[in-house]
């Protein structure tokens, strides 16, 4: 039943993801102005632009232009860097492995932070802890990362001198970038934590539980805390796509060398294949990282699967 589940949810992806690449495809199209123009600029020799043209199949209909596109997709052949001259795709997958790497520390950093605070939030309801940890929870949601960051900086960096600026040098370059895209996630998974285990604790079972004289931990985490899992896990999901996607502004002030720092570069070099597969690699890992939650959910709850 499982793997009919996971194959019927492959098959659905395949649709949202030729519709991601005709969209981004006929975005890039639409932008004003002429593509060649705004990278070699308006004095570059007429020759250089034909050139250029050709290169990017900007000289066949739009039509022609989007089924070469597809093709090259379908075999991963996205053209290469106008400025470097290396396949795009081997660009962003030199850069991956950075931006996993502090997604994953984010997501860490904010588990660490949120599950004990959102459960303790819950149980002990309308305590001083509980009102300190919706104080915390609301200020990691308000502030925002390209303020946090500069911060962090201010205050570990400049200050006192504890952990590196910027770059991706030793462990303590990550401290700082994953503190500052970790600390939203925290503030979010702690509100839902602390909702979704207040609402199952009122479940009727909750209170058979307790009826029976079952341990108070037992109840906690083997009847509570796993039937609250469902919808903190759709969040950890969605926030992992997310911060691997939105990552863009924490990976410029710190000078990340991730895929978020690469699509800021190729954006300002006018590095149009670049900037398109950059677009479409994030897109489709979104897609997957929403796929491998919803696998998720079938081994938490058995009904889904159903």
């Amino acid at each position: 039943m499982i793997i009919k589940y996971i194959l019927k949810r492959l098959v659905q992806v395949i649709p949202t993801i030729f519709g991601i690449i005709t969209l981004i495809f006929f975005s890039i199209h639409l932008i004003p102005g002429d593509p060649v123009d705004i990278m070699l600029g308006e004095n570059a020799l007429p020759i250089a632009k034909m050139e250029l043209k050709k290169n990017l199949n900007l000289d066949k209909p739009i039509i022609e232009q989007y089924l070469i596109y597809l093709k090259n997709i379908i075999f991963l052949n996205a053209g290469n860097s106008i400025f470097s001259h290396q396949p795009v795709f081997k660009e962003i997958l030199g850069r991956f492995p950075a931006t996993l790497q502090l997604t994953i520390l984010s997501i860490i950093i904010a588990i660490i932070i949120a599950l004990p605070l959102g459960i303790i939030s819950a149980v002990k309801k309308d305590s001083l802890i509980d009102f300190f940890s919706r104080i915390l929870s609301l200020s990691g949601i308000s502030i925002p990362n390209f303020w946090l960051g500069p911060m962090l900086i201010i205050l570990f960096s400049i200050w006192l001198n504890l952990l590196p600026v910027s770059g991706k040098d030793n462990f303590l370059s990550y401290i700082l970038p994953a503190l500052t895209l970790g600390s939203h996630l925290a503030a979010i998974l702690t509100r839902m934590i602390r909702t979704s285990m207040l609402d199952v604790l009122k479940e009727h079972y909750i209170l058979t539980a307790r009826a029976k004289g079952l341990n108070k931990y037992v109840i906690l985490f083997k009847h509570t805390f796993k039937n609250a899992l469902i919808p903190v896990i759709t969040i950890i999901g969605l926030q992992f796509g997310s911060l691997l996607s939105g990552s863009i502004i924490v990976e410029s002030v710190f000078a990340w060398p991730g895929i978020g720092k690469l699509l800021i570069t190729a954006i300002t070099t006018r590095d149009y294949p670049l900037v398109q597969s950059c677009v479409l690699f994030i897109s489709v890992l979104f897609i997957f990282v929403n796929l491998i939650t919803d696998i998720c959910y079938s081994f938490v709850d058995p009904r889904i699967k159903y």
